[in-house]
Formats: C-alpha cells, sequence, structure tokens
C-alpha cells in the first residue's frame, strides 16, 4: 500500500494567494464550497475537476478554511505535540442517528434475538466470527471452519494462530463482563493480557507497555514506514489521557458515544503501547466502549469481518488522518462506514438463518418434537453429513450448562437423528448423510 501524497501547507496556500482582492473573491465562495463524494483526501481531490473559476489548490484551500471551524480536539497529539482534531460532518451524523436506532434496541430489534431461547446461538456465532476475522487481521493463518471447531470442542489450540483467536474469544466474553465499569491502564493491560496470552515471542510483554529499547514502526516487507509511534517514555501518561478520554472526562463538552468508542480505538492504534496485540486490544476497546454507552447489540456485531474484507480502506483511513493535519474525521468516515455494514450483515445474517428455520418447520412437523438447541444442530447437520457433534461442542455453541448439552445430545442419538460413538472415553455423535429421511421417518412414526 502506498503513502497519500502529503496536502499543500496551509501557509503555502495563502501565500500564493496574488492580492487582497483575490482572496476576498475566494472567501466569497466559502459558504458555497463542497466537495464530490464528500470528505475527500488531497491524495483523490487533486484528480477532480474544480469549481468554475477556481484551480485545484485555490478549492483545497477554501475546502480546509470550511473545515477548520468544525474541527474539535480530543486531547490526543502527535509525537511533535500537534493535535488531533474531529468534525461530525453530514453522512457521518446520518450513520450516527442509523447506529442509535439500530444498535440501542430502541427499533426493530430482530425477534431471534430479543428471544432469549435463541439469542445465546447468534451472540456466540458472531463471537467466534469477530475472533476469527480479528485474529486473520493481525496475521492468523487458519479457516473459520476449523477456527470454530476448536471453540467449540474446547479442545487446545495447535499452533499461535489458533492461540490467537481462542484469545480473542476469551476476550470478547468477557468484555461483557466488564462493559459497566470504567477504564483504567490497569484494565486495558489486562485486556491486553488476554488478548496475547501464549502469543508473543517474550511472554513478559503481555499486559505492560513497550520500553525504550522496544522500538515499533509499522512498516511494509519493502521498508516502507507508515507509522512511528510516540516514544515508550510518553506512554504511561499518553494511556491515562486515553482512559480520561473513554470515560468521558475529557474533552469539554458532548461527544457522541458511538464517535468516542471509534476515536478511542484511533487513539489506542495511533500510541501503539505494546510489543504486540495493538490492533486486537483497540477493536476489543472500541467493544467496550460501544456496550459501556448501552449499544447492548454490538454483543452481535462483527467488525472485523467488515474491514478484512478492505484492509487497505482501513489502513488509508488512518494514514488519511496522519497526513492531513491529524484531521479524525477520515476515520470517523471510515468507520461509520464499517459498522452500517455490519450492522447489515446481522440483519441479513438473521433473516437468512430464521429464513432456514421456517423452511425446516413448514416441511417437517417432526421438529416440534426437539427444542430450540437440537433444532439448529439437525439444521447444521443436514449441511454438514459427518461432522461431528460432543457435550462441549454443543454447550459452548448455546451457551448452556454441560448436563443439558449431554441430555440434547443423548436424545438426539436416542431418536436416530445422530450416530453415537466413542473416541476413547469421549462421546461424539456423528451426522449420518440421511439426516432428512430420518426426520421424515420419526415424523411418519409420531403421527396419530
Amino acid at each position: 500500500m502506498r503513502i497519500p501524497i502529503m496536502p499543500p501547507r496551509l501557509q503555502d496556500l495563502l501565500g500564493e494567494t496574488q492580492t487582497p482582492e483575490r482572496m476576498a473573491a475566494l472567501l466569497s465562495r466559502l459558504p458555497d464550497i463542497g466537495t464530490p463524494h464528500d470528505y475527500l483526501h488531497w491524495d483523490k481531490l487533486q484528480h477532480y475537476s474544480p469549481p468554475e473559476g477556481l484551480s485545484v489548490r485555490e478549492w483545497w484551500l477554501l475546502l480546509k478554511l470550511s473545515r477548520s471551524d468544525a474541527l474539535r480536539p480530543i486531547g490526543l497529539t502527535d509525537r511533535q505535540g500537534r493535535p488531533f482534531r474531529f468534525a461530525v460532518p453530514e453522512r457521518v451524523a446520518a450513520e450516527l442517528h442509523r447506529i442509535d436506532l439500530g444498535m440501542s434496541g430502541a427499533l426493530d430489534v430482530p425477534e431471534p434475538i430479543l428471544n432469549p431461547q435463541t439469542r445465546d446461538r447468534y451472540r456466540v456465532a458472531s463471537l467466534m466470527e469477530e475472533s476469527i476475522t480479528s485474529s486473520q487481521l493481525e496475521g492468523a493463518v487458519t479457516t473459520r471452519e476449523v477456527a470454530r471447531d476448536m471453540i467449540r470442542s474446547g479442545r487446545k489450540p495447535r499452533d499461535n494462530s489458533e492461540r490467537m483467536i481462542l484469545n480473542n474469544f476469551n476476550t470478547m466474553q468477557r468484555i461483557r463482563e466488564l462493559k459497566g465499569e470504567p477504564l483504567t491502564p490497569e484494565r486495558v493491560f489486562e485486556i491486553h493480557r488476554w488478548v496475547t496470552e501464549d502469543t508473543l515471542e517474550e511472554g513478559s510483554a503481555a499486559g505492560r507497555l513497550r520500553q525504550p529499547d522496544e522500538r515499533r514502526v509499522v512498516a511494509d516487507d519493502y521498508g516502507t514506514l507508515y507509522h512511528e509511534p510516540p516514544a515508550a517514555e510518553e506512554l504511561p501518561g499518553r494511556l491515562a489521557a486515553l482512559c480520561d478520554f473513554a470515560n468521558g472526562v475529557t474533552p469539554d463538552g458532548f461527544v457522541h458515544p458511538a464517535v468516542r468508542a471509534i476515536l478511542l480505538h484511533f487513539w489506542l492504534a495511533y500510541d501503539h503501547p505494546f510489543v504486540d496485540g495493538n490492533g486486537r486490544t483497540a477493536r476489543a476497546l472500541f467493544y467496550w466502549a460501544m456496550l459501556h454507552s448501552g449499544y447492548w447489540l454490538f454483543e452481535f456485531v462483527s467488525i472485523s469481518a467488515i474491514l478484512r474484507k478492505a484492509p487497505a480502506q482501513y489502513s488509508r483511513s488512518f494514514l488519511y488522518t496522519e497526513t492531513d493535519d491529524n484531521d479524525l474525521t477520515y476515520f470517523l468516515l471510515a468507520q461509520t462506514e464499517v459498522i452500517r455494514k455490519a450492522m447489515r450483515e446481522l440483519q441479513d445474517y438473521i433473516a437468512r438463518k430464521t429464513s432456514e428455520v421456517r423452511e425446516v418447520e413448514q416441511h417437517l412437523r417432526a421438529l416440534e418434537l426437539f427444542n430450540h438447541r437440537q433444532v439448529a444442530l439437525i439444521r447444521h447437520a443436514m449441511k454438514h453429513p459427518g461432522h461431528r457433534y460432543t457435550f462441549t461442542s454443543h454447550q459452548k455453541s448455546h451457551a448452556v450448562a454441560y448436563q443439558t448439552a449431554r441430555t440434547d445430545l443423548l436424545d438426539l442419538a436416542a431418536r436416530g437423528i445422530l450416530e453415537p460413538r466413542k473416541k476413547g472415553r469421549q462421546a461424539i455423535f456423528v451426522s449420518p448423510p440421511d439426516v432428512p429421511d430420518r426426520l421424515l421417518s420419526l415424523e411418519k412414526s409420531e403421527s396419530p
């Protein structure tokens, strides 16, 4: 990925204005100035045709002047002490309104999430997806199916990639328990330890700030430097400031809770306070902030699944911010778009799963013999002949007690839906290739 072209400096643009009359003429056009496709960085804007009567550089000057009045600081500064600032353009405001309605449960909450019988299954599925894709963003190499099987079965991770995924899954579970608590440096260290447990080359680096001799930069394989974080000596004070921001102590005035969560994500990623695991920790803090602010439906949303589809856009939003006077609006625009897509995927996923359940139920009255957990397993078994289920995998998939999971599977085996086997001392239940036929036979045998 290339570094964006640096915008012209404001001082240089002002110096290029030939006369006071020309400056007055330019300023008279400020109320009507606009940007195609919203908040463009100079890297893209320079390729557009400017409004009539303006050069591209004059156009950029007017855009910078029009944006500057709306920008607000958040307490974060760069390595040179210059503040990061943000604005809330109309497109971001519209997305924030959708987040308020869609993620706080104020409107149109899908019935399967409201239903206590099914909500745990959707939450676990979302946690798995976020855990897997967040780790893949950081270099984990494995398939979704293998990763899900590891989590469900409870088996130990076989390599560093699987360990990263399991750590993320456990961390996301714990984040739910912390949502009512304030954020402290000690809590950030604890979250980092959860995320990086047994994955760092130097185990002692988990849960502590990087040290002066642990200089970390973000660069590609060819040596291109994308980001150099603040010096290690500054990190304790910067982390304390991050927590003040996360807890709403700073800055003065109202900051929308979702904006605060997004900027908290950027803040930790920018400071890069740890030897490794910064991205995963930043995304975990984002989830904490959203749940802390009452957006409880974020338990069911995976942002990393969206980020992984377009990682360059994710990285570019960081670079746009750093190369254009620390303007965080670029990151806000990118992340609210990610949230919008994640919300849409959740709605589509639930609609798809609900449709599948109804389709099966319409054709097989035999499913009335089973509870909702067994119905979910039967649907999975019909699509995955030969799949193996255990008491532990069923327990984890539905967040139920071990004895409940045991009763479910033994009942399915007793009714002939699953084939029971043994692997050593462990009970295993295999999906046969003719599950639909077995259901039909069961339906006929149960008919009066």
